[in-house]
């Protein structure tokens, strides 16, 4: 196991069919290697002043530390919540070829070999 400069981003959408949506757009970009799609999940928060009960996927986005800022930005324009969930969760080691897989799915277009 190495150290990593992987990140694990979770986030929640409404639906399974919003999640695939996501995960494509982000894959289509190089900024994530992939994108785990948990449907079925249910969470309770505060919204607006009222307590929402709602169920939603799940998804866990796998990228690198330098993908990050990219994924941010469009990952906050194609979400389908106002306010998205995209907490970067550091991965602290790993088996080096995931690694290595990680890194190169996620190079930009125009920096690729």
């Amino acid at each position: 196991m190495q150290p990593t400069d992987l990140r694990v981003v979770i986030t929640t959408v409404p639906s399974e069919a919003e999640a695939e949506s996501l995960v494509r757009a982000l894959l289509e970009q190089r900024l994530i290697a992939c994108g785990t799609i948990v449907p079925g999940a249910r969470s309770l928060y505060r919204w607006q002043g009222a307590v929402v009960d709602a169920t939603e996927a799940v998804v866990l986005l796998k990228t690198t530390a330098d993908r990050l800022q990219a994924l941010e930005a469009l990952g906050g324009r194609i979400h389908p919540y106002d306010v998205p969930e995209l907490l970067a969760v550091p991965i602290a080691a790993g088996p080096a070829p995931y690694l290595a897989w990680v890194r190169a799915e996620t190079t930009a277009p125009d920096v690729l070999p």
